[in-house]
C-alpha cells in the first residue's frame, strides 16, 4: 500500500475517535481534542491527493476510497451536530442527499465507462464545508459545547456557515447531473 493510500486509510481510521471526543464530556478538553482530530484528518486529504498526483501513485483503491473517506468525515462531523444543537437537520439531510446522488451518478457511469472527476464545485464544497467544521469546532472550544450559552452573533455565524455548505453543496451536485445527464435520462 503506497503513502497517499495509507493517508486515506488514516482519516477513516481516525474517524471514531473524531466522533468520541466530539461528543464525550468526561475527556478533560474534549472539543480540543475533536479539533485536533478533525484537523489532522483534512490535512490527510489534503497530503494524500498532492503526493498521488505529484508522485503518479493513483490507484483504483485510492480514486475508491478517497472520496469515500471525505464523506465519512464530513457526514460524521455534520451528523453529530445536529445531536449537539450546532446544525439543523434540513441543511445535513440535503448534503447527505447530494453525497448519496453523486455516488449514484458514479456507480451509473462507471458501467459506461466513465470517471466522474471531481470538478471545481466539488472541490470547493468540500473545502469550505472542512473550513466551516473546523470553525464550529473552534467556536466548541472557545465557547464550550453547549450553544445555548453562545452569543446570538456565534449562532448565526455557525447557520451562516453551515448553509453556505448546503448551497455550494447544492450548486455542485447541479453541475455533475447537469454535466452527466445522459447517463440517467429515463428515456433511456
Amino acid at each position: 500500500m503506497n503513502l497517499p493510500n495509507k493517508l486515506t486509510l488514516a482519516r477513516v481510521i481516525l474517524v471514531p475517535f473524531f466522533i468520541f471526543f466530539l461528543l464525550t464530556d468526561f475527556v478533560p478538553m474534549s472539543m480540543v481534542w475533536a479539533l485536533a482530530v478533525f484537523i489532522l484528518a483534512s490535512v490527510t486529504d489534503a497530503l494524500d491527493g498532492h503526493i498521488a498526483r505529484s508522485r503518479n501513485l493513483i490507484t483504483n483503491f485510492g480514486k475508491f476510497l478517497d472520496p469515500l473517506a471525505d464523506k465519512v468525515l464530513v457526514v460524521s462531523a455534520l451528523v453529530c451536530f445536529i445531536e449537539l444543537g450546532y446544525a439543523g437537520s434540513v441543511p445535513v439531510l440535503i448534503i447527505i442527499a447530494r453525497e448519496f446522488m453523486v455516488s449514484g451518478l458514479r456507480l451509473v457511469t462507471a458501467n459506461e465507462g466513465v470517471v466522474v472527476a471531481a470538478g471545481i464545485w466539488g472541490k470547493l464544497k468540500t473545502a469550505f464545508t472542512m473550513v466551516a467544521i473546523v470553525v464550529i469546532l473552534l467556536f466548541g472550544v472557545i465557547f464550550g459545547k453547549d450553544p445555548s450559552a453562545y452569543e446570538s452573533w456565534v449562532i448565526i455565524t455557525e447557520q451562516a456557515l453551515i448553509w453556505i455548505s448546503t448551497a455550494l453543496t447544492v450548486i455542485s451536485g447541479g453541475t455533475y447531473l447537469k454535466a452527466y445527464s445522459k447517463y440517467i435520462d429515463p428515456s433511456n
